[in-house]
Protein backbone atom coordinates (compact mmCIF):
# COMPACT_ATOMS: atom_id res chain seq x y z
CA UNK A 1 0.00 0.00 0.00
CA UNK A 2 2.83 2.31 0.92
CA UNK A 3 4.65 1.39 -2.29
CA UNK A 4 1.54 2.11 -4.39
CA UNK A 5 1.09 5.49 -2.70
CA UNK A 6 4.75 6.32 -3.26
CA UNK A 7 4.50 5.43 -6.95
CA UNK A 8 1.34 7.49 -7.27
CA UNK A 9 3.05 10.48 -5.70
CA UNK A 10 6.06 10.16 -8.03
CA UNK A 11 3.81 9.77 -11.06
CA UNK A 12 1.79 12.81 -10.10
CA UNK A 13 4.98 14.80 -9.66
CA UNK A 14 6.26 13.76 -13.08
CA UNK A 15 2.97 14.65 -14.76
CA UNK A 16 2.91 18.01 -13.01
CA UNK A 17 6.45 18.71 -14.15
CA UNK A 18 5.73 17.98 -17.82
CA UNK A 19 4.09 21.36 -18.60
CA UNK A 20 6.98 23.11 -16.82
CA UNK A 21 9.50 21.14 -18.84
CA UNK A 22 7.67 21.99 -22.06
CA UNK A 23 7.60 25.65 -21.11
CA UNK A 24 11.31 25.60 -20.31
CA UNK A 25 12.05 23.98 -23.66
CA UNK A 26 9.95 26.60 -25.47
CA UNK A 27 11.88 29.36 -23.67
CA UNK A 28 15.22 27.94 -24.80
CA UNK A 29 14.12 27.56 -28.42
CA UNK A 30 14.83 30.86 -30.22
CA UNK A 31 12.60 29.86 -33.15
CA UNK A 32 9.53 28.18 -31.61
CA UNK A 33 7.33 28.71 -34.68
CA UNK A 34 9.78 26.76 -36.86
CA UNK A 35 9.54 23.00 -37.23
CA UNK A 36 12.71 21.09 -36.49
CA UNK A 37 14.46 20.17 -39.72
CA UNK A 38 17.19 21.12 -42.16
CA UNK A 39 16.03 24.73 -42.64
CA UNK A 40 15.87 25.59 -38.95
CA UNK A 41 19.15 23.78 -38.34
CA UNK A 42 20.82 25.79 -41.11
CA UNK A 43 19.81 29.04 -39.39
CA UNK A 44 20.95 27.94 -35.93
CA UNK A 45 24.20 26.47 -37.22
CA UNK A 46 24.97 29.63 -39.20
CA UNK A 47 24.37 31.92 -36.23
CA UNK A 48 26.47 29.69 -33.98
CA UNK A 49 29.30 29.65 -36.51
CA UNK A 50 29.55 33.40 -37.04
CA UNK A 51 29.16 34.30 -33.35
CA UNK A 52 31.61 31.82 -31.81
CA UNK A 53 34.73 33.79 -30.92
CA UNK A 54 37.89 32.01 -31.95
CA UNK A 55 36.01 29.85 -34.44
CA UNK A 56 36.99 29.69 -38.13
CA UNK A 57 33.77 31.42 -39.25
CA UNK A 58 33.61 34.11 -36.57
CA UNK A 59 32.33 37.50 -37.75
CA UNK A 60 32.73 40.61 -35.63
CA UNK A 61 29.40 42.20 -34.58
CA UNK A 62 29.99 45.32 -36.70
CA UNK A 63 30.01 43.12 -39.81
CA UNK A 64 26.99 40.99 -38.94
CA UNK A 65 24.58 42.47 -41.48
CA UNK A 66 21.32 40.71 -42.40
CA UNK A 67 18.90 41.96 -45.06
CA UNK A 68 15.24 41.05 -45.51
CA UNK A 69 12.95 41.72 -48.42
CA UNK A 70 9.54 42.92 -47.21
CA UNK A 71 6.64 41.97 -49.51
CA UNK A 72 6.16 38.21 -49.43
CA UNK A 73 9.11 37.76 -47.07
CA UNK A 74 7.93 39.54 -43.92
CA UNK A 75 4.24 40.00 -44.71
CA UNK A 76 1.57 39.02 -47.24
CA UNK A 77 1.85 40.36 -50.79
CA UNK A 78 -1.24 38.67 -52.28
CA UNK A 79 -3.65 39.46 -53.85
CA UNK A 80 -1.79 42.75 -54.43
CA UNK A 81 1.15 44.63 -52.98
CA UNK A 82 0.08 46.61 -49.91
CA UNK A 83 1.57 49.81 -51.33
CA UNK A 84 -0.49 49.38 -54.49
CA UNK A 85 -3.62 49.05 -52.33
CA UNK A 86 -2.54 52.27 -50.61
CA UNK A 87 -2.16 54.06 -53.96
CA UNK A 88 -5.58 52.88 -55.16
CA UNK A 89 -7.22 54.04 -51.94
CA UNK A 90 -5.48 57.38 -52.31
CA UNK A 91 -6.93 57.79 -55.83
CA UNK A 92 -10.43 57.28 -54.42
CA UNK A 93 -9.80 59.67 -51.53
CA UNK A 94 -8.40 62.36 -53.83
CA UNK A 95 -11.02 61.93 -56.58
CA UNK A 96 -13.36 64.74 -55.38
CA UNK A 97 -10.54 67.21 -56.02
CA UNK A 98 -9.86 65.73 -59.47
CA UNK A 99 -13.12 65.55 -61.45
CA UNK A 100 -11.07 65.01 -64.63
CA UNK A 101 -10.13 61.53 -63.39
CA UNK A 102 -13.63 60.27 -64.21
CA UNK A 103 -12.66 60.33 -67.89
CA UNK A 104 -8.91 59.82 -67.66
CA UNK A 105 -7.12 56.48 -67.52
CA UNK A 106 -5.86 54.79 -65.46
CA UNK A 107 -7.77 56.76 -62.81
CA UNK A 108 -11.11 56.08 -64.47
CA UNK A 109 -10.57 52.32 -64.13
CA UNK A 110 -9.39 52.66 -60.52
CA UNK A 111 -12.56 54.56 -59.58
CA UNK A 112 -14.68 51.97 -61.41
CA UNK A 113 -12.93 49.10 -59.63
CA UNK A 114 -11.81 47.70 -62.99
CA UNK A 115 -8.50 46.16 -61.95
CA UNK A 116 -8.02 44.37 -65.27
CA UNK A 117 -7.90 47.70 -67.08
CA UNK A 118 -5.63 49.14 -64.39
CA UNK A 119 -3.26 46.21 -64.92
CA UNK A 120 -3.49 46.67 -68.67
CA UNK A 121 -2.20 50.23 -68.28
CA UNK A 122 1.15 48.67 -67.41
CA UNK A 123 4.14 50.42 -65.89
CA UNK A 124 3.12 53.75 -67.46
CA UNK A 125 -0.28 53.66 -65.77
CA UNK A 126 1.20 52.60 -62.45
CA UNK A 127 3.75 55.41 -62.66
CA UNK A 128 0.92 57.91 -63.18
CA UNK A 129 -0.94 56.55 -60.17
CA UNK A 130 2.16 56.69 -57.97
CA UNK A 131 3.02 60.21 -59.14
CA UNK A 132 -0.49 61.45 -58.38
CA UNK A 133 -0.80 59.79 -54.97
CA UNK A 134 2.76 59.91 -53.59
CA UNK A 135 4.04 63.32 -54.68
CA UNK A 136 3.19 67.01 -54.36
CA UNK A 137 3.35 67.06 -50.58
CA UNK A 138 5.92 67.35 -47.82
CA UNK A 139 7.58 64.29 -46.34
CA UNK A 140 5.81 65.01 -43.02
CA UNK A 141 2.40 65.12 -44.69
CA UNK A 142 3.10 61.88 -46.54
CA UNK A 143 4.22 60.17 -43.34
CA UNK A 144 0.97 61.13 -41.61
CA UNK A 145 -1.12 59.89 -44.55
CA UNK A 146 0.68 56.54 -44.52
CA UNK A 147 0.49 56.22 -40.74
CA UNK A 148 -3.26 56.88 -40.69
CA UNK A 149 -3.89 54.50 -43.60
CA UNK A 150 -1.85 51.56 -42.32
CA UNK A 151 -3.64 51.70 -38.97
CA UNK A 152 -6.91 50.54 -40.56
CA UNK A 153 -5.99 49.05 -43.96
CA UNK A 154 -7.03 45.41 -44.42
CA UNK A 155 -6.13 42.61 -46.78
CA UNK A 156 -8.97 42.30 -49.35
CA UNK A 157 -8.90 38.49 -49.22
CA UNK A 158 -8.84 37.88 -45.47
CA UNK A 159 -10.29 41.07 -44.03
CA UNK A 160 -7.43 41.20 -41.50
CA UNK A 161 -5.26 44.24 -40.91
CA UNK A 162 -2.21 44.19 -43.14
CA UNK A 163 -0.04 44.67 -40.07
CA UNK A 164 -1.55 41.48 -38.60
CA UNK A 165 -0.62 39.46 -41.67
CA UNK A 166 3.06 39.37 -40.87
CA UNK A 167 4.95 36.11 -40.62
CA UNK A 168 5.54 35.03 -37.03
CA UNK A 169 8.52 32.79 -37.91
CA UNK A 170 10.27 35.69 -39.63
CA UNK A 171 9.65 37.98 -36.64
CA UNK A 172 11.30 35.34 -34.47
CA UNK A 173 14.19 35.14 -36.91
CA UNK A 174 14.70 38.91 -36.81
CA UNK A 175 14.71 38.88 -33.00
CA UNK A 176 17.07 35.89 -32.96
CA UNK A 177 19.55 37.62 -35.25
CA UNK A 178 19.38 40.88 -33.29
CA UNK A 179 19.92 39.00 -30.03
CA UNK A 180 23.10 37.61 -31.58
CA UNK A 181 24.57 40.94 -32.54
CA UNK A 182 23.20 41.32 -36.06
CA UNK A 183 22.18 44.64 -37.55
CA UNK A 184 18.97 43.88 -39.47
CA UNK A 185 17.80 45.85 -42.50
CA UNK A 186 14.75 45.78 -44.76
CA UNK A 187 15.76 45.96 -48.44
CA UNK A 188 12.58 46.16 -50.48
CA UNK A 189 11.25 47.21 -53.86
CA UNK A 190 8.58 49.09 -51.93
CA UNK A 191 8.80 52.81 -51.30
CA UNK A 192 11.27 53.74 -48.59
CA UNK A 193 9.06 56.56 -47.27
CA UNK A 194 6.01 54.30 -47.40
CA UNK A 195 7.66 51.69 -45.14
CA UNK A 196 9.53 53.84 -42.67
CA UNK A 197 6.50 55.12 -40.69
CA UNK A 198 5.50 51.63 -39.50
CA UNK A 199 8.42 49.15 -39.74
CA UNK A 200 9.66 49.78 -36.21
CA UNK A 201 6.25 49.12 -34.66
CA UNK A 202 5.55 46.13 -36.91
CA UNK A 203 8.96 44.43 -37.12
CA UNK A 204 11.17 46.20 -34.63
CA UNK A 205 13.27 47.58 -37.49
CA UNK A 206 13.89 51.34 -37.17
CA UNK A 207 13.39 53.70 -40.14
CA UNK A 208 17.12 54.25 -40.63
CA UNK A 209 17.44 50.50 -41.33
CA UNK A 210 14.98 50.59 -44.24
CA UNK A 211 16.23 50.59 -47.84
CA UNK A 212 13.68 50.96 -50.62
CA UNK A 213 12.64 52.60 -53.87
CA UNK A 214 12.31 56.36 -53.81
CA UNK A 215 11.13 59.44 -55.66
CA UNK A 216 13.08 62.68 -55.83
CA UNK A 217 12.95 65.13 -52.94
CA UNK A 218 13.47 68.88 -52.85
CA UNK A 219 14.23 71.26 -49.98
CA UNK A 220 11.93 74.28 -50.00
CA UNK A 221 11.03 77.26 -47.85
CA UNK A 222 7.36 77.62 -46.91
CA UNK A 223 5.25 79.90 -44.74
CA UNK A 224 5.52 77.20 -42.06
CA UNK A 225 9.29 76.99 -42.35
CA UNK A 226 11.58 74.72 -44.37
CA UNK A 227 10.09 71.50 -45.76
CA UNK A 228 11.23 68.61 -47.91
CA UNK A 229 8.83 68.18 -50.81
CA UNK A 230 8.12 64.96 -52.68
CA UNK A 231 8.43 65.35 -56.45
CA UNK A 232 6.69 63.35 -59.16
CA UNK A 233 10.03 62.03 -60.46
CA UNK A 234 11.52 58.60 -59.91
CA UNK A 235 14.80 58.60 -58.03
CA UNK A 236 15.78 54.95 -57.49
CA UNK A 237 14.22 51.49 -57.95
CA UNK A 238 15.37 49.12 -55.23
CA UNK A 239 14.51 45.86 -56.96
CA UNK A 240 16.47 43.17 -58.79
CA UNK A 241 19.97 44.50 -59.56
CA UNK A 242 19.02 47.68 -57.73
CA UNK A 243 19.05 45.91 -54.37
CA UNK A 244 22.83 45.41 -54.10
CA UNK A 245 23.25 49.03 -55.22
CA UNK A 246 20.79 50.17 -52.55
CA UNK A 247 22.61 48.09 -49.95
CA UNK A 248 25.95 49.63 -50.85
CA UNK A 249 24.52 53.16 -50.97
CA UNK A 250 22.64 52.97 -47.67
CA UNK A 251 24.54 50.40 -45.61
CA UNK A 252 28.02 50.43 -47.10
CA UNK A 253 28.71 46.79 -46.25
CA UNK A 254 27.93 43.48 -47.92
CA UNK A 255 25.46 41.42 -45.84
CA UNK A 256 26.40 37.97 -44.57
CA UNK A 257 22.76 36.83 -44.56
CA UNK A 258 19.88 37.66 -46.91
CA UNK A 259 16.26 36.58 -47.02
CA UNK A 260 13.85 37.00 -49.93
CA UNK A 261 10.96 35.29 -51.69
CA UNK A 262 11.05 36.15 -55.38
CA UNK A 263 13.19 36.68 -58.46
CA UNK A 264 13.38 40.33 -57.46
CA UNK A 265 15.65 39.19 -54.62
CA UNK A 266 17.99 37.16 -56.84
CA UNK A 267 20.78 39.73 -57.04
CA UNK A 268 20.59 40.52 -53.31
CA UNK A 269 21.00 36.83 -52.51
CA UNK A 270 23.77 36.47 -55.07
CA UNK A 271 25.63 39.54 -53.79
CA UNK A 272 25.35 38.31 -50.23
CA UNK A 273 26.31 34.67 -50.64
CA UNK A 274 29.26 35.15 -53.03
CA UNK A 275 31.17 37.17 -50.45
CA UNK A 276 34.03 35.71 -48.40
CA UNK A 277 33.49 33.64 -45.27
CA UNK A 278 30.36 32.01 -43.93
CA UNK A 279 27.16 33.15 -45.70
CA UNK A 280 23.43 32.39 -45.56
CA UNK A 281 20.81 32.88 -48.28
CA UNK A 282 17.17 31.86 -47.84
CA UNK A 283 14.02 32.10 -49.93
CA UNK A 284 10.49 31.95 -48.52
CA UNK A 285 8.52 29.58 -50.76
CA UNK A 286 4.77 30.20 -50.70
CA UNK A 287 3.51 26.62 -50.87
CA UNK A 288 0.78 26.72 -48.22
CA UNK A 289 -2.61 27.48 -49.76
CA UNK A 290 -4.41 26.40 -46.60
CA UNK A 291 -2.81 28.93 -44.24
CA UNK A 292 -1.70 31.62 -46.72
CA UNK A 293 -1.34 31.48 -50.52
CA UNK A 294 0.40 29.06 -52.89
CA UNK A 295 2.30 30.61 -55.81
CA UNK A 296 5.72 30.72 -57.44
CA UNK A 297 6.68 30.43 -61.14
CA UNK A 298 3.50 31.74 -62.78
CA UNK A 299 2.50 34.40 -60.30
CA UNK A 300 2.08 38.01 -61.46
CA UNK A 301 3.11 39.06 -57.93
CA UNK A 302 6.17 37.65 -56.18
CA UNK A 303 7.21 35.44 -59.09
CA UNK A 304 9.72 32.80 -57.99
CA UNK A 305 11.26 31.07 -60.98
CA UNK A 306 14.88 31.94 -61.73
CA UNK A 307 15.84 32.11 -58.05
CA UNK A 308 14.18 28.78 -57.29
CA UNK A 309 16.13 27.07 -60.07
CA UNK A 310 19.36 28.69 -58.91
CA UNK A 311 18.90 27.85 -55.22
CA UNK A 312 20.51 24.35 -55.21
CA UNK A 313 23.55 25.53 -57.16
CA UNK A 314 23.99 28.69 -55.11
CA UNK A 315 23.43 26.94 -51.78
CA UNK A 316 20.31 28.95 -50.98
CA UNK A 317 17.75 27.33 -48.70
CA UNK A 318 14.07 27.22 -49.69
CA UNK A 319 11.87 27.88 -46.67
CA UNK A 320 8.70 25.85 -47.10
CA UNK A 321 5.82 27.68 -45.42
CA UNK A 322 3.95 24.38 -45.36
CA UNK A 323 6.68 22.18 -43.91
CA UNK A 324 9.03 24.51 -42.05
CA UNK A 325 6.56 26.73 -40.18
CA UNK A 326 4.36 25.57 -37.31
CA UNK A 327 2.34 28.73 -37.69
CA UNK A 328 2.29 31.51 -40.26
CA UNK A 329 0.68 34.50 -38.55
CA UNK A 330 0.92 35.67 -34.91
CA UNK A 331 -2.76 34.98 -34.25
CA UNK A 332 -2.72 31.36 -35.45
Amino acid sequence: MLRRSFVSIIAAGVLAALPLAAAAQAQTDPLPSWNDGATKAAIVDFVAAVTTEGGPDYVAPNNRIATFDNDGTLWVEQPMYVQLAFALDRVKAMAPDHPEWKDKEPFKSVLAGDMKSVAASGKKGLAEIIAATHAGMSTEDFEKIVTDWIATAKNPETGKLNTAMIYEPMLELIDYLKANGFDVFIVSGGGIEFMRPWTETTYGIPPENVVGSSIKLKYEESDKGPVIMRLAELNFVDDGPGKPVGIQSHIGKRPIAAFGNSDGDFQMLEWTTTGPGKRLGMIVHHDDAAREFAYDRDSHIGKLDKAMDAAPKEGWHLISMKDDWKQVFPDQ
